[in-house]
């Protein structure tokens, strides 16, 4: 990791309840929230958006949210990321099938006409040299709202800035499924 985290008891106290949680769901701390909470302000706020876009009540399902994450996550070369949202996803769906067949989602059998759309549009907004067309919008308009669009529009954002992020500050995987290596390519 490019900065290092700070011990648990450098922590304002108010952030230790969560990470007591965290460390129960996972059983261990989870490295990037550490690092944002170098700055409770940012990780506060970080932590308020995923809860939101996490919610039980989205109008997107918990597997297609997986979904998304995990393929923002493989794009931006987030090793946690992959890592922490390919266990939610195989947790999700009760196998690793499309874990282990996400980047090649446009070829598999696997994936319903809504993933497939919802996954054309995450490449889209993902990759730098493509963009969203009327035609993408129109095909999405098939499987979401407008109010769904937009929470999947701020679910992929949202996975970006936190996938560079993990990224950029070289955060590691912490053990939780088996992911791939920096040597294979992501399929686009």
């Amino acid at each position: 990791m490019r900065i290092p985290v700070k011990p648990l008891a450098e922590y304002p106290w108010y952030l230790r309840p969560f990470f007591w949680n965290q460390k129960r769901k996972y059983g261990q701390l989870l490295k990037p929230a550490l690092l944002w909470a170098r700055v409770p302000l940012l990780f506060s706020a970080v932590a308020i958006l995923y809860g939101i876009l996490d919610r039980k009540g989205s109008p997107l399902s918990p597997t297609l949210r997986s979904l998304v994450t995990v393929r923002v996550s493989q794009i931006n070369w987030c090793e946690f990321c992959v890592d922490i949202n390919s266990f939610t996803l195989a947790e999700r769906v009760g196998s690793m099938d499309k874990v282990e067949a996400i980047s090649q989602w446009k070829e598999s059998d696997l994936f319903d006409e809504q993933e497939k759309a919802a996954l054309e549009y995450t490449d889209a907004v993902t990759y730098t040299d493509q963009q969203v067309t009327d035609e993408l919008m129109q095909s999405l308009s098939h499987y979401f709202d407008e109010d769904g669009i937009l929470e999947l529009t701020a679910l992929i954002a949202f996975q970006n800035m936190s996938s560079k992020f993990n990224s950029a500050l070289d955060v590691p995987a912490q053990g939780f499924c088996q992911i791939p290596s920096k040597k294979r390519p992501m399929l686009h």
